[in-house]
């Protein structure tokens, strides 16, 4: 660099035109000192840019940065002379005296700057992809496409390539369509077949499958940089997206509309708020990477940065428009202003990106909003919905069984030993039989009752909590706004003679007024001591709570209960007065009845007022809603928009600078797009949900030509390699311009129009042209008018990306689960990091794993900490958008290819596959057996003992009244044992094709050992608790049956065993190579049979190196890798 300088100076400066002078000398002086902080491509730091006129005219934060004709006075000329410690640039190291005399002589020359970088546009809209979208006339020609391609073709003087082969046609489409070669007969049927719309009729079928929505869904993922984790930092794993990715593979199945997918992806909440099971949806807005480390540091930074990453997603997807780059500055291409970005940012104001929850089943979902509704209007009084007809059946036939007689009586205790857990309390039993606490107030407390009760037998405790006038705004509760929190409810029977107490079990809990939200009575018994039953904002007056048992207990006579009320969440919200009532009555008549609702009652329906009506109807109201919901499936979680966001201000910020807030932001979209407005009118602008509404109207608008234009450009692009316009996430002025621009608006004009936004239906219009389906053979007269191909004068030929490839071999090799949905799996060993970020293993995993033959769009991408063999493909960096794969071939991919565990593991499934043709389906694994427990010692003595089941396995016999049963025993999940000091066996045979090795995870509570055809194999003697995976071992399996005997030994507590199994390897013995195996391969591999020449070299090659050698080394040839 610095004899490049050096050259420079040489040459005489007055020997130079300005321009001339600018560029040899001066441009290559700012790039090498400055463009890596002051450029477009750079950081743009203090907003300054100098690879542009405009950028040091315009300047920075601290103004224009030149002005010409005077160094003196131009900013720039300050920095580089050092003249303070306040103007020193470079930083790091002040420039040579020679280059500052020439930035001096430029600057007194009028800083001659001939570049146009950013200059603005004399029409801005005047560019192809803002112009409004209309449908252009089709040339002459059968085919749409073909017509428009021809046409282009025909003023080149080119023609197109032939139609290609139906071998190569069917693969094509099968990559394409499902990612997955086809099978052998596929092929010979589809080749075989005479019928002149075999290949339209094969078309049709494969976007009907399934596996059109899963290959497809994996291009949306890349397009929103979908990961399972949150990348940067702290790059922790989300454990519910993947509930967007399944989401994604239904709705591309489904084909439904293109303006409803944005419409669901942006706003589902509010545009379907009755499909509940379509909010994963909203994971389109938490795809992206989460910087949680600077969430928690730098929260107002943090929002802004979050903000952008959502504005650039959604406008890239949608748009195919880089709103971003107007963050600093307008946009210097295209027409974009600052106050469009910040306007998109708004939008997003109120999202925060979390645990979403939701219900599975529409019914359910409605079911629950239904009830949920009917609750809070008995909570607010709300009189037309409590009076509706409807309701007031509800509550009629709820009360229609009940009579004053079913109501239960209570009986109260007489407080005896009286416990606070804090110094200073008191707890004093008043007259009436309550206990009032008194003295300091604690921030926690736990209170301990014990009374005698006369009862024979005990199904429900009742707990009064009362007000008083020595409590805060008369209580029940001690803290300062009169509540309480009670966190747990727990009791024990003490009974006589009786060294250990009872712990009784409660099945239901109900109160007569619970606090809007989770503050239930229920909660008092869920163990978990951050939910508690509270009852604000009725506070000052009397409330009770019952718990009901989940059996009746028999009471013995002087039987007592320890009463224990946990008081944990601080904030002094313990009790202040209270009263406990215990009844033996009927549990289904052990209700909670207001007073004022059982006086209602009594009255004549007749007689009643509308305020003991309104009471009545409350009362039933609340228990058929809580009964109706706690019947209801759980909810289940996407990480996805949190409803618990507020709308935050945001601020157009200067120069893109976070400490330089300016006026608040209206939210909005680009007002370039006309006719549709650029900022958005709404009714309630503190509704976060309403602006994501908005936003994604303005998407789908049928007036949006970007919209349009950027899904029929993004699916062409995913067909041909390339799309029309070959920038698929930016069809502005920085991006590409179409090669085919009237065939881009007539499929955008179309696919909205006549397709209404179908997806399938564009893909068969695609699909079906004479262009996709040409040859790809490339003809040198053609390639030297149009090299790159932009023409299509044939078929571009592509290299399989890195789940095709992945998935092709598990296909051919007979080892693809084609189950569907799911949590990601974990294709990798996970251990603990140094923070949150864990490290991974991807080496240490076990191809033969069940779970490894799940295909690639079901494993788990962890954002920050790639697969080297998926990146060795080009899969892409989701911390980035990622619409297009790279496609390069390298001397590193090769070995990749030709060495890694998952290539060298499934040539060895194929060669045991065509060997062993029968090898080909899963080892038959019969069900468990069981026989147990067994006892006779202690831990030690019983894993030492050996019993009958050891000697031999008859299923027959009888072992001291022990008999062998079906085992509830099933791979993968935990089996609960019971007994102390026993001992369990487990059998189970397993057919094997070949001999082969198996591997199989182990999990025990305590002890096991482990015998493969009567020969000991395993043996671990410990005291454990039970987890899966506790060990891992190779199982080697002979051909034909094998028995598997397992032994688990439980010392003290609850015992347990846990088992999983893999596929298994073949072994490779007594496999011979025939001509057979090796053209078997070649049809699974090829999809055809080799030539005489290719048999006879593959056959040698195999019978000198092993067929599994030579799967391998047709998995990596051309044919294989290369669609055609």
């Amino acid at each position: 660099m610095k004899l490049l300088f050096a050259s420079l100076i040489l040459i005489s400066a007055s020997s130079l035109r300005a321009d001339d002078f600018f560029e040899l000398k001066i441009e290559p002086l700012l790039r090498a000192r400055c463009f890596e902080c002051h450029s477009h491509g750079g950081k743009m730091k203090a907003g300054l840019a100098l690879d542009a006129r405009s950028g040091w005219e315009q300047g920075g934060d601290s103004g224009p940065a030149i002005v010409p004709g005077k160094p003196e006075r131009s900013l720039l000329i300050k920095m580089v002379r050092w003249q303070d410690k306040e103007h020193q640039m470079p930083p790091k190291k002040k420039l040579p005296a020679a280059e500052i005399a020439l930035l001096e002589e430029w600057v007194e020359r009028g800083a001659p700057d001939p570049r146009k970088l950013g200059a603005p546009q004399a029409k801005p809209l005047d560019w192809w992809s803002l112009k409004p979208l209309k449908q252009p006339e089709v040339p002459p020609g059968a085919h749409p496409v073909d017509a428009f391609i021809r046409a282009r073709l025909n003023e080149q003087g080119l023609k197109p390539a032939q139609e290609a082969d139906r071998r190569t046609l069917i693969r094509r489409l099968y990559l394409n369509l499902h990612g997955l070669l086809p099978m052998p007969k596929d092929v010979e049927t589809f080749i075989s077949d005479p019928d002149p719309q075999a290949y339209e009729r094969l078309v049709d079928r494969l976007l009907l499958s399934p596996r059109y929505g899963e290959r497809w869904a994996r291009h949306w993922l890349d397009t929103v940089h979908f990961a399972d984790t949150h990348g940067c930092e702290h790059d922790k794993e989300r454990p519910n997206a993947w509930r967007f990715r399944d989401y994604v593979i239904d709705r591309l199945n489904k084909d439904v509309s293109w303006a409803r997918f944005i419409r669901e992806q942006l706003a589902v909440d509010v545009f379907y708020p009755e499909e509940s099971q379509l909010i994963p949806a909203l994971g389109f807005i938490g795809a992206g990477p989460l910087e949680l480390s600077r969430k928690t540091t730098a929260p107002v930074t943090f929002s802004y940065l979050d903000r952008d990453n959502m504005v650039t997603q959604t406008m890239a997807a949608f748009a195919s428009a880089t709103a971003n780059c107007a963050r600093c500055h307008a946009h210097k291409f295209d027409p974009i202003t600052q106050e469009d970005y910040y306007a998109l940012q708004a939008v997003f104001a109120g999202v925060d990106k979390a645990e979403a929850t939701f219900d599975l089943e529409k019914s359910a979902g409605a079911e629950r909003k239904a009830m949920t509704a009917l609750l809070q209007a008995v909570e607010k009084g709300e009189q037309d919905l409590l009076l509706a007809a409807d309701t007031q059946a509800m509550s009629k036939a709820w009360w229609a069984g009940r009579k004053a007689a079913k109501i239960a009586a209570w009986h109260p205790l007489k407080p005896g030993d009286l416990v606070s857990a804090r110094q200073g309390t008191s707890l004093t039993a008043l007259g009436d039989g309550s206990v009032l606490a008194g003295g300091q107030v604690p921030l926690t407390d736990v209170y301990t009752i014990t009374a005698e009760t006369s009862l024979q037998s005990l199904t429900a405790i009742r707990l009064d909590v009362l007000p008083h006038d020595s409590l805060p705004m008369k209580g029940p509760g001690r803290a300062g706004n009169g509540n309480f929190h009670l966190n747990e409810f727990e009791c024990e029977l003490l009974s006589p003679g009786r060294k250990d107490a009872i712990k009784l079990s409660f099945g239901s809990a109900s109160a007569d007024y619970e606090q809007w939200g989770s503050w239930t009575a229920a909660a008092a018994l869920d163990g978990k001591p951050r939910t508690a039953w509270a009852i604000h904002p009725k506070v000052g007056q009397p409330h009770h709570a019952v718990f009901v048992l989940k059996e009746p207990m028999e009471l013995a006579a002087g039987s007592r209960l320890k009463v224990t009320l946990k008081q944990i969440h601080g904030g002094a919200h313990i009790i202040g007065r209270f009263k406990l009532s215990v009844s033996d009555g009927p549990q289904d008549r052990v209700v909670i009845v207001p007073a004022d609702v059982l006086a209602a009652w009594k009255v004549p329906e007749e007689e009643r007022s509308e305020n003991q009506q309104l009471a009545l109807i409350g009362h039933a109201v609340k228990h058929v809603a809580k009964e109706k919901l706690a019947a209801l499936p759980p909810q289940v979680q996407v990480f996805a928009v949190s409803k618990k966001a507020k709308v935050l201000p945001v601020n157009f910020l200067k120069r893109g600078n976070i400490h330089k807030p300016e006026q608040l932001a209206q939210p909005g979209a680009l007002s370039l797009v006309s006719p549709l407005k650029g900022r958005f009118k709404l009714t309630d602008p503190g509704n976060e949900a309403s602006r994501r509404a908005a936003l994604a109207e303005w998407l789908a608008s049928r007036e949006n030509p970007l919209t349009w234009r950027s899904i029929v450009n993004r699916v062409w692009h995913y067909h041909f390699g390339r799309g029309i316009c070959d920038t698929p996430n930016d069809l502005g002025r920085m991006g590409g311009k179409p090669s085919h621009p009237e065939l881009l608006d007539w499929l955008a004009a179309w696919f909205r129009d006549e397709a209404k936004g179908s997806l399938k239906a564009l893909h068969r219009l695609i699909l079906t042209s004479q262009a996709y389906r040409q040859q790809s053979t490339i003809r040198q007269a053609a390639a030297t008018v149009d090299g790159d191909n932009r023409l299509l004068w044939r078929m571009n030929r592509l290299r399989l990306d890195a789940e095709q490839y992945r998935d092709s071999l598990r296909q051919v090799s007979g080892r693809l689960d084609l189950s569907m949905g799911g949590p990601g799996v974990k294709q990798f060993i996970q251990k603990k990091g140094v923070h949150d970020t864990p490290v991974l293993d991807y080496k240490a995993y076990d191809w033969n794993r069940p779970d490894a033959m799940r295909r690639s769009i079901y494993r788990i991408v962890w954002r920050g900490i790639p697969d080297p063999f998926m990146e060795a493909m080009d899969f892409p960096n989701l911390g980035l958008l990622a619409p297009r794969r790279g496609q390069t071939v390298s001397p590193l991919q090769s070995l990749v290819l030709f060495n890694h565990d998952f290539v060298l593991c499934h040539s060895k499934h194929l060669a045991a596959a065509v060997q062993q043709p029968e090898s080909r389906s899963p080892l038959a694994w019969s069900d468990w057996q069981q026989v147990g427990p067994f006892r006779g010692g202690d831990f030690n003595v019983l894993h030492a003992k050996a019993f009958p089941p050891e000697e031999g396995i008859d299923f027959k016999a009888e072992y001291a009244g022990l008999r062998w049963q079906p085992s509830k025993l099933k791979d993968g999940s935990p089996l609960a044992l019971e007994g102390i000091n026993s001992a369990f066996y487990f059998h189970r045979s397993v057919k094997a094709a070949q001999s082969m090795a198996v591997a199989v995870s182990l999990g025990s509570d305590d002890s096991v050992r482990v015998w493969l055809n009567g020969k000991s194999i395993h043996e671990h003697k410990i005291e454990r608790g039970l987890a899966p995976d506790q060990e891992k071992l190779t199982v080697r399996l002979r051909r034909g049956s094998n028995d598997l005997l397992i032994k688990v030994v439980n010392g003290a507590g609850p015992g347990g065993i846990y088992f999983n199994k893999g596929t298994g390897e073949s072994s490779g013995r007594d496999l011979p190579v025939t001509a057979e195996s090796v053209v078997e391969v070649c049809r699974l591999v090829y999809q055809r049979t080799p030539t005489p020449e290719e048999q006879s070299e593959l056959l040698g090659y195999a019978a000198a190196h092993g067929l599994a050698a030579m799967c391998r080394l047709l998995f990596n040839s051309n044919e294989f890798l290369f669609v055609e």
